[in-house]
């Protein structure tokens, strides 16, 4: 038996969710999660990380620091429900922030100090996940189709995942074992933007802001037309290419729209985006599972389900990760451990045919107790 811990701070910077995760003879088990949000000093300094200013280097450091505190007090949290002692948990996995996403440029940022994480908790802590497979020539992401296969594949069945955070990705888990995947677009980062800036709400609950508004199809169209959406995968993204500048370019000729409708589009452009997804790499699918925040979106579960519908032609199911028995707010963390078991069994974590990647690799870099 084999314990790990696995944290996971999302494009939508809502703070770190945490689970507690038992390895033992093929069997994952879930025995404790919990959710730490951020400082409200600590999330405004990560949203002005997100583009270019002054002082970076020491800026970053310095968020660096604080996001470590908040992983070690979430940990802290998790040990203390669990009755379990930092001794006998093997590894923590911390994915860390993202501040920048450049697979182009051969560098990855997801910002966090992991010798202090290590210092803070007692725990072996493996961070840096990315960065080895954008070495091989990778995207970087998404590294979750991997965890996935192990987590939910099942021979003879093809299932896709989809992963709503920030940021939209699919995992395409055939029915032969292959598997493929990819950031669709945005996820919910649009939405949050947008719902931030109008009614001063971190995000749109359930969707129900969305849901009183109507889709613009020309507004649709227009932020469709992002070459992103065309290319083919391996590709990934971020808040380097989808945040509130990008739409602002874009509703130029949509001054006059009520708020609510853009927010009913930007729901929309969610939903779209990833089920061109589905349709261009798993036409074959009959059952969607959804993760993340989005998948307590009650609007963006039904704009899926009619998308597909629309899309195929034919039923397609549309549920969330607890159909197969894992909380969906759960899914990310718990990929992070698996990464974190992987290294610590010093097997590769990536997929070459998700990442395109020359090959598999170790990925994380360790800071030991």
């Amino acid at each position: 038996m084999s314990l790990f811990i696995g944290l996971m701070s999302g494009t939508s910077l809502d703070g770190v969710d945490g689970v507690l995760v038992e390895f033992a003879a093929g069997a994952v088990r879930t025995k404790g999660a919990h959710h730490v949000p951020y400082p409200a000093a600590l999330l405004d300094e990560l949203r002005a990380l997100q583009t270019a200013s002054d002082n970076e280097l020491e800026r970053e450091a310095l968020a660096g620091n604080g996001i470590a505190q908040v992983y070690a007090q979430c940990v802290a949290a998790l040990l203390k429900r669990s009755g379990v002692q930092a001794a006998d948990v093997r590894a923590i996995g911390a994915h860390g922030q993202t501040i920048r996403h450049r697979p182009e440029l051969g560098f990855t940022r997801q910002t966090i100090n992991g010798a202090l994480l290590a210092e803070l908790t007692g725990i072996d802590a493996i961070v840096d996940f990315r960065s080895r497979d954008v070495a091989a020539g990778g995207q970087g992401a998404p590294l979750v189709p991997a965890a996935h296969l192990a987590l939910f594949g099942e021979p003879g069945k093809t299932r896709v995942l989809a992963n709503i955070g920030g940021i939209g990705n699919i995992s395409v888990l055939r029915a032969d074992g292959h598997v493929t995947g990819f950031d669709t677009g945005p996820g919910n980062v649009l939405i949050d933007e947008w719902t931030r800036l109008h009614r001063g709400e971190a995000y749109d609950a359930d969707g129900a802001w969305a849901a009183s508004g109507t889709v613009l199809p020309d507004l649709l169209a227009a932020l469709l037309a992002e070459p992103y959406f065309a290319l083919p995968p391996p590709k990934s993204t971020g808040r380097d290419l989808f945040h509130l500048d990008w739409l602002r370019t874009r509703l130029g000729g949509f001054a006059g729209a009520a708020p609510a409708d853009v927010a009913a589009t930007l729901t929309r452009l969610t939903a779209v985006s990833l089920v061109q997804g589905i349709r261009a790499h798993a036409p074959d699918t009959d059952a969607l599972h959804v993760c993340g925040g989005g998948a307590f979106n009650g609007t963006l579960l039904r704009m899926l389900a009619d998308e597909l519908a629309q899309q195929s032609g034919a039923h397609v199911s549309v549920q969330t990760t607890a159909a197969l028995g894992v909380d969906p707010s759960h899914v990310e963390a718990l990929c992070w451990a698996w990464l974190a078991w992987r290294f610590d069994e010093r097997k590769p974590g990536n997929l070459a045919s998700v990442t395109g990647a020359c090959g598999e690799r170790i990925l994380g870099a360790l800071y030991p107790r």
